[in-house]
């Protein structure tokens, strides 16, 4: 009997539980036997989706149910915590992590209440953080959880009682949300704006000037004194001829120094912004990368998180952090390092609850990453590193010289900057930037005689104000308070899954659905879609955490007026329904009846008028094949869905452009057209023909380019 009590107690074990596998695989690896580490694959208990679930009468209950198809993921863990002597809650340290840890524990104490449970939270997944979590256990924050479940019941409210009023008027499937309905009207606005502003023509005027054996270029800044109204070719044309043959002289240099100070680390928001305009990252791929990074990756024979949590709004760092890395730049760049530790100010906004985003080692240099990641892992980790490191060194200082030419009643001016003390920069690649890298000025001094050698007049065109990207509707979000951290990339998702959105040349660009959902809201909702009552909401939900305010209190008196205005829209808004559709001069090649452009859910496709005798149904022809004469049609890549535009003769013709076609055919060669976009042309039009170099900017015609 005594050997198998011995090794019925050899049996009992702690377990730990987190919510991916891949964090399970690297924590298992830092604790020893004593310990199994399982995972919960996200939330296991959750709302219904088929109903609404809350009750209204009794303090906004919500109904929790097991989530479907996680049956037997719960039942596993519940088995495993019966035989286990105690349990440790790891999911992530934030309102959603919390409310997964309750959940599982009211669960196990359903089953059994003679199992220890506690929580443990971190910021990190190293050995020392994971053994100091484990060493200090603590009880579940009930205030946190308050804050999911106030947060979950309010989308569910807001959700599940305009998005069956779309369904009812305008088409079945659509959606509104307390958040994702800003965001849009914030896209929707801008388009607006894009689509009303009227270029304005207007001049620049450069020259060329000779000084010696060398020549430079500067601009032209006044005229008599003053800025100089360049509205015309004409009042160029005019300059110029008074300034030909005029005697140039150097009539000033001015010479200014700045200190340029290094960056704080990144929190979630910024690193989404940086990521998009530095990578070309979608805030999806963004957070999807960092959680790999975040989650562990293997070095050799060892498993660790490069990173510490993605989800944040704090620039705070750890004095374990901060002492690591000055103890790093004081061996590796000891002339760059500040006699004590750069302090951030933390926003007043910020919740504060995790530290910035940092690499947890900082040996771990992106050079010694390279064979461990991907290429997506190693860039995003390298900007990560970049930032953090750079932001505990010495200020950078600059010397700029602006040189002022003299010719005639015109002053021009050349301005050329040098970093005269690197400081921060001397550990920046990836985050490198030209001016970083400084510009070069000419040699001169005052009263030297130059000579004009040539003339640079060039037409511009007001450009009115640049369409929405993942980066900059990130930073909007951010400064108008609307979500967190761990809402702005799901934000985007959803508007781009419901087709209430599209991405041109990395634009978010409102679909003709998307704005008459947002019209309809505004009219019938404005306070759902206003940014300042959203923002307060947003407040509220962060006194609920604080334990300032009842979440019941906080639902009430949203639901009341909510609620009334929705009963009332429902009985006077007139149907919407099949206004989208078009009739096309197509016919069904199978029953004869005339095609319909319809709205799907992704989009635009042609249907049969004879439904439902006929199911015909195909994608609209973009623009004939240049090899075979077939349609050439949107299509999508398994797996990712990743848009391209093939050849509908597919197999038998494999014509293929990643490029949009327009309806618009080349004015030399007579092929179709495609949008594209580069950093050289801008937002641009071109020819599908390779041979041919035909190439048209949107510029020309003032539409918006990307910025």
């Amino acid at each position: 009997m005594a050997v198998k009590t011995v090794k019925k107690a050899r049996d009992k074990r702690i377990l730990v539980i987190v919510e991916s596998p891949a964090k399970a695989k690297t924590i298992e690896k830092y604790l020893g036997p004593d310990y199994t580490v399982k995972a919960s694959m996200g939330h296991l208990i959750d709302l219904p989706k088929s109903r609404l679930a809350i009750d209204v009468d009794k303090n906004f209950e919500p109904e929790y149910i097991t989530v479907r198809g996680r049956a037997k993921i719960l039942k596993e863990l519940l088995g495993d915590a019966k035989k286990a002597d105690s349990v440790l809650l790891a999911s992530d340290n934030d309102r959603e992590g919390e409310a997964i840890a309750w959940h599982l524990r009211n669960a196990i104490v359903a089953k059994t209440d003679k199992v220890p449970i506690q929580r443990i939270s971190f910021n990190e997944i190293t050995p020392a953080a994971i053994k100091d979590a484990v060493s200090h256990p603590a009880a579940i924050n009930e205030s946190l959880v308050n804050a999911q479940k106030a947060r979950r019941v309010l989308d569910r409210l807001v959700g599940y009682n305009l998005s069956p009023l779309l369904w009812k008027k305008v088409k079945n499937g659509l959606s509104a949300g307390r958040v994702q309905s800003v965001a849009l009207r914030l896209i929707c606005d801008r388009e607006k704006e894009v689509e009303t502003f009227i270029p304005e023509e207007y001049w620049t005027l450069e020259a060329d000037f000779k000084v010696g054996k060398s020549v430079f270029t500067a601009q032209l800044v006044t005229w008599k004194g003053a800025k100089p109204e360049l509205k015309h070719e004409a009042d160029v044309k005019a300059i110029v001829d008074l300034i030909t043959g005029a005697d140039c002289f150097v009539q000033d240099i001015r010479e200014t120094e700045k200190t340029v100070k290094p960056k704080p680390p990144f929190t979630t928001s910024q690193l989404q912004q940086t990521a998009a305009n530095r990578l070309g990252f979608t805030s999806k791929k963004t957070m999807q990368v960092a959680q790999q990074l975040y989650e562990g990756v293997n070095i050799g024979s060892s498993r660790i998180g490069l990173i510490t949590y993605m989800r944040t709004d704090s620039v705070r760092i750890s004095q374990l952090a901060l002492d690591e890395v000055r103890t790093w730049l004081g061996e590796k760049y000891p002339g760059d390092l500040p006699e004590k530790a750069v302090e951030y100010t933390v926003g007043k906004k910020a919740q504060d609850a995790h530290e910035a985003i940092r690499p947890t080692y900082v040996h771990y240099t992106p050079d010694d990453m390279k064979d461990h990641l991907t290429r997506d892992q190693l860039r995003l980790y390298t900007i990560i590193w970049e930032r953090f490191v750079s932001s505990q060194m010495k200020n950078a200082k600059t010397r700029t010289v602006s040189t002022d030419i003299k010719a005639g009643d015109g002053i021009f001016r050349i301005a050329g900057t040098k970093i005269v003390d690197k400081g921060f920069y001397r550990v920046l690649k990836l985050l490198n930037s030209k001016e970083e890298k400084g510009s070069a000025y000419p040699s001169l001094k005052i009263g030297d005689k130059v000579e004009i050698d040539k003339f640079h007049p060039e037409q511009h065109f007001t450009q009115g104000p640049p369409r929405y990207t993942d980066a900059s509707i990130v930073k909007t979000l951010e400064e108008k308070g609307i979500g967190r951290p761990s809402t702005y990339a799901p934000i985007i998702s959803v508007l781009l899954d419901r087709y209430y959105v599209t991405r041109s040349n990395k634009q978010l660009v409102p679909t003709l659905l998307g704005r008459m959902i947002c019209d309809m809201l505004v009219e019938y909702f404005p306070h759902v879609v206003d940014t300042a009552f959203t923002a307060s909401m947003e407040n509220k939900l962060d006194e609920v955490e604080e334990s300032q305010v009842r979440w019941p209190d906080m639902i009430r008196e949203f639901w009341g007026p909510f609620k009334d205005q929705v009963d009332e829209v429902g009985k006077t808004l007139e149907s919407y329904k099949g206004s989208l559709d078009e009739p096309t001069d197509l016919v069904c090649e199978k029953c004869g009846k005339p095609m319909v452009k319809k709205l799907g859910r992704f989009g635009f496709f042609l249907a049969c008028s004879g439904f439902p005798e006929c199911h015909n149904t195909k994608s609209i022809p973009l623009a004939k094949c240049p090899k075979c004469g077939g349609d050439v049609v949107a299509r999508k890549t398994k797996g990712r869905g990743k848009e391209f535009y093939g050849c509908t003769n597919y197999p038998d013709c494999d014509f293929i452009s990643h490029f949009k076609p327009i309806n618009q055919d080349c004015p030399k060669c007579g092929q179709f057209m495609v949008e594209k976009y580069d950093k050289k042309n801008g937002s641009h039009k071109a020819c599908i023909n390779p041979e041919c170099d035909y190439l048209h900017s949107n510029d020309d015609e003032g539409e918006d380019s990307e910025q």
